[in-house]
């Protein structure tokens, strides 16, 4: 991270005089149901920040499309993306900090492609960042990712499997039959950071595989220190908000968050679907 975007930020907490770093999960969470932003939560957020609240969001989904999903609110702190592999200025789009995998990841992939899993590679191929993936050896569910990304500017189809091992490889995606993904689950889940659950639009069964640096937890403290914060409120549904919940001074979960994830929080509050995390900082902030 550059000297003058962290005398920026430092001089933004100086400036505020605040100490709490508010962070909320995206889909399920800060998100409807239908991928998008309530006006209500819009309005509320962009008050809020006016007034002076550090307000961030840890999504799992990229810079391009958690941007897309959040048009509408002009929060200008730095963001996390790709479940913590990436802190990214908001406002330049520069990468603050950034988790790549080492050579490990090598093993991981020849792994998968001996179990006929060939997954969704997140790289940085010369200098640009791209999603790579067989169209001919993709399942159902990842064609349906990928038509989702449609017209993206990161697609990268490619023509064989080896070619998925190019660049600096920071994020793999693997969507497939549970039978098939839950054994790399099991191998790899104390090396890497892996994310193991249903998609909650599609249901669709996923493996997300990072470096064991790259989470929510982790970046949410870097941020925090970024920002000379004293403490960290967040919000979340899923069970891969755990870790983000463990590390946070207080942490809520919506009323639909899954039952593993309730047990962390320190209080519940409203659904996605009726503005939960607006309404509670609406209440609360100051």
């Amino acid at each position: 991270m550059t000297d003058i975007c962290c005398m920026k930020y430092e001089k933004i907490c100086e400036e505020l005089s605040l100490k709490t770093l508010y962070v909320s999960d995206l889909d399920g969470t800060l998100l409807k149901s239908n991928e998008t932003v309530s006006e209500y939560t819009s309005n509320v957020i962009n008050s809020l920040t006016n007034r002076g609240m550090l307000f961030s969001y840890a999504t799992a989904r990229s810079l391009i499309t958690a941007k897309k999903v959040t048009k509408g609110i002009n929060a200008k702190i730095p963001l996390i993306v790709y479940n913590g592999a990436f802190v990214v200025d908001n406002v330049t789009e520069e990468i603050l900090l950034a988790n790549y995998f080492d050579n490990t990841v090598y093993e991981v992939l020849e792994d998968l492609f001996a179990s006929r899993i060939y997954p969704i590679v997140y790289a940085y191929i010369d200098g640009k960042e791209r999603f790579s993936f067989v169209p001919e050896l993709c399942t159902a569910g990842m064609k349906k990712f990928i038509e989702s990304r449609k017209g993206d500017i990161r697609t990268n189809a490619v023509k064989k499997a080896n070619e998925l091992l190019n660049g600096d490889i920071f994020y793999i995606t693997c969507i497939d039959e549970p039978k098939k993904l839950k054994p790399i689950y099991d191998k790899y889940s104390d090396r890497f950071h892996c994310v193991y659950q249903k998609d909650i639009y599609t249901d669709e069964q996923w493996l997300e595989i990072m470096p064991l640096s790259a989470s929510k937890s982790n970046a949410v403290k870097q941020l925090k220190e970024l920002l000379r914060c004293e403490r960290t409120v967040v919000f979340g549904d899923g069970k891969n908000d755990i870790d983000m919940f463990e590390a946070a001074d207080e942490s809520y979960a919506v009323m639909n968050a899954h039952q593993e994830l309730k047990k962390y929080a320190t209080g519940i509050i409203s659904s996605n679907d009726d503005d939960g995390v607006a309404k509670w900082l609406d209440t609360n902030f100051l």
